[in-house]
């Protein structure tokens, strides 16, 4: 059975599915903020851990599989959270590329709404060559990506010459890094600024979705 990690309202509209990264666990810093950051915009979160990283916590240290080993983890992660109204899977880096790799079969079978990426890994630092977006260039689940500028995983550079789906949206968080972290004293913004921001662009774009 999987475990979750909830943060907002039981009783929220809508839920957020969230996988992690692939070297930090679902309560790391980076996605407590950016749950926290959603929940207080109303939506439900719902994190949860593969197999790999919550055998870690008993002190089994296991490496990632490859990504694509963990699509059966993800589609037994939605069957087990059975959310009710609409639901919207994705995850930080990693997290977020199982979910795209899923994401078409749930959504043709309309058990998804859409899906969001924190900081998709484009590509493995630097190494531009080897990307990982031959299944995006065909999507057909609404999505968000939230990305920084400054991505080691994929820039703005970088991303603006991929052959993205049509419904593929974007959200570029000046100077952010892959946890879409800023340096203030180069951008203007803080880490509270870009979460902020990511929060409220993700809540319109699920009202986009969402509404009759």
């Amino acid at each position: 059975m999987t475990d979750f990690l909830f943060d907002g309202p039981d009783a929220a509209p809508v839920t957020v599915l969230l996988a992690h990264g692939a070297g930090a666990p679902m309560d790391s810093k980076s996605m407590d903020a950016a749950a926290k950051a959603l929940a207080a915009c109303g939506l439900r979160v719902a994190r949860f851990e593969f197999g790999y990283m919550a055998a870690r916590r008993s002190g089994t240290r296991k490496p990632p599989p490859r990504a694509d080993k963990l699509n059966p983890e993800y589609l037994q992660a939605v069957e087990n959270l059975g959310a009710n109204g609409p639901l919207i899977i994705g995850g930080k880096s990693m997290g977020g590329r199982v979910a795209s790799m899923v994401a078409d079969e749930l959504f043709s079978e309309g058990r998804i709404a859409g899906l969001l990426c924190l900081g998709y890994p484009f590509h493995p630092p630097a190494k531009p060559t080897q990307l990982r977006t031959a299944h995006l260039a065909d999507l057909r689940t609404p999505a968000l990506i939230c990305q920084g500028t400054r991505d080691e995983f994929g820039t703005r550079e970088e991303v603006s010459g991929y052959d993205l789906a049509p419904g593929i949206e974007l959200l570029w968080l000046e100077d952010g890094d892959h946890d879409l972290k800023p340096r203030k004293k180069i951008s203007g913004f803080s880490a509270d600024d870009h979460l902020k921001t990511m929060a409220q662009t993700v809540t319109d774009w699920i009202g986009r979705l969402t509404s009759p």
